[in-house]
């Protein structure tokens, strides 16, 4: 929500909206709120069915009067038929004319985007062809894909899943061990010998959000640190699959991905706290809710990076957990279209995933984190 568009005419604001949202947006509505003439971000949801169109009008204008300052709006709608005034995107804007206008919402323009030419419904005469759209100068090439590109997990060798899907079974035997409890669905027998690398590995979960800062912190972790373990990557990504497949353990990294390590340390003793029967901290469970202070979206875009490897590299059996924290990060990012693509992986994965469930009602309700409307 807080890429700035500058645009002198319609014709150049078409030519940039993909660039504000890095894709090129299909069968969409978006609205580009202004707060005192200048851009306040961007909102895309999906062309809605006929019946629906009051209601995503009301709910457009709804989330713009929620952006700070907010007194003016732009709307661009990319349909599959040419523009013309017989179609849901033409019964869409008129929706949306008619809201912002009695919530005191300046519409600035709106244009009809088909597969060959565009036009605006307010000005008859602002139309042209889509292919003689002008590059902005300076802007670079128009991004490939549409709002759903960018969310299929990348592949990975054979060999590194393998490696990790190794590392995960002598990670869980060494855990289960070193807490003396037999390994599920053993017959209560202990190896008697554990793989040292997994030892090391279990060593990074003794302080989880210094773990999970590592995750994002990348080239400024100090590797040279005699304190911190030094386990072999496939044995690190099997210690945040671990994490991440454990409910109370994967909110300790949300939580720590949000606010850093304090954040994190807090997380610690609201879990232990919970689990003693006290009440979870009520600003921690809100700021998972997306209501507290504005996250680094740097921070969680390496984190969603993070998950997204540690996904693609998960045995199957325990996939579930990787997907619904990338879901999560999705939605906390402000992009519902991957969060819900990613949730309902992890359903297929693992059906009724409570963190995956939840983000799919956000989405299903338009919920969008408190964040995302300031600037």
């Amino acid at each position: 929500m807080t890429s700035i568009v500058k645009a002198v005419d319609a014709a150049q604001f078409l030519s940039l909206v993909p660039r504000m949202f890095g894709f090129t947006p299909v069968r969409s509505v978006v609205v580009v709120p202004f707060a005192g003439g200048r851009s306040a971000g961007g909102m895309r949801v999906d062309l809605p069915p006929g019946e629906h169109v009051d209601g995503v009008a009301a709910t457009l204008v709804g989330m713009v009067c929620r952006v700070e300052g907010a007194d003016a709006c732009m709307v661009v709608v990319y349909d599959d038929a040419e523009p013309g005034s017989d179609t849901i995107g033409r019964r869409l804007i008129d929706a949306l004319r008619r809201r912002a206008d009695a919530c005191g919402v300046q519409l600035l323009d709106a244009l009809q985007v088909g597969p060959d030419s565009w036009r605006s419904t307010l000005d008859r005469r602002t139309r042209g062809a889509v292919a003689e759209l002008a590059e902005p100068d300076g802007v670079g090439e128009p991004p490939k894909g549409d709002q759903r590109s960018g969310a299929e997990l990348d592949p990975v060798p054979a060999e590194a899943c393998a490696e990790v899907a190794a590392a995960f079974s002598e990670l869980s035997h060494a855990l289960h061990a070193l807490a003396g409890a037999p390994q599920p669905g053993s017959s209560g027998a202990t190896r008697e010998r554990l793989d040292p690398a997994a030892i090391t590995a279990a060593g990074l979960l003794d302080d989880l959000p210094v773990f999970f800062d590592d995750c994002v912190a990348g080239a400024d972790v100090d590797a040279d640190d005699p304190t911190r373990p030094d386990a072999p990557e496939p044995y690190r990504q099997a210690a945040l699959i671990w994490c991440l497949t454990r409910p109370s353990l994967r909110d300790i990294g949300l939580v720590t991905w949000l606010g850093g390590v304090r954040a994190g340390d807090a997380a610690v003793e609201g879990q232990l706290g919970w689990e003693d029967g006290d009440e979870y901290p009520a600003d921690l469970a809100a700021w998972m809710w997306g209501e507290g202070p504005r996250p680094d979206a740097d921070r969680l875009l390496t984190a969603l990076g993070c998950c997204r490897r540690a996904a693609s590299l998960a045995p199957p059996a325990h996939r579930a957990g990787p997907l619904a924290a990338c879901a999560w990060l999705s939605w906390a990012l402000g992009r519902l279209t991957h969060a819900e693509s990613y949730a309902r992986r992890a359903c297929e994965n693992e059906a009724r995933h409570g963190l995956a469930t939840i983000v799919l009602t956000f989405v299903a309700a338009g919920h969008l984190p408190d964040w995302a409307f300031r600037r």
